[in-house]
């Protein structure tokens, strides 16, 4: 799978590392399922962006909600396992991130997050 930076822009603020890229249907619909705790400056970035669940998914989750261009239009923090977030229609991207990274970061509505590809 691809791997992307998340830089919140706003905060000058680096949310992930190593985020993998989730952008066709099958990679969107496994997300985190079954798979081993995010590590720090892990994450995930569905593209396009919608609801998200948290159903077999080992931790709860921050989930960042970005329109075109980047903007983040809803933070959901800590959300827990078998949790449904809510549905964002039209929404370019959802990033999801270890409990915890949204506060540390600052990160809120309003701020800016660009999705890097690595060298």
């Amino acid at each position: 799978m691809k791997q992307v930076r998340v830089v919140n822009r706003t905060r000058a603020a680096c949310l992930a590392e190593r985020a993998n890229l989730a952008d066709s249907f099958w990679t969107r619909f496994i997300g985190l399922m079954g798979k081993p705790p995010l590590p720090p400056g892990g994450g995930l970035v569905l593209r396009p962006g919608g609801a998200v669940h948290n159903f077999f998914v080992r931790q709860a989750i921050d989930v960042l909600h970005l329109e075109p261009g980047g903007r983040v239009t809803h933070v959901v923090e800590s959300l827990r396992p078998w949790r449904v977030g809510p549905l964002f229609v039209g929404g370019a991207a959802t990033v999801e991130l270890p409990p915890g990274t949204a506060r540390a970061s600052g990160t809120r509505p309003g701020d800016v997050v660009a999705i890097e590809p690595l060298a």
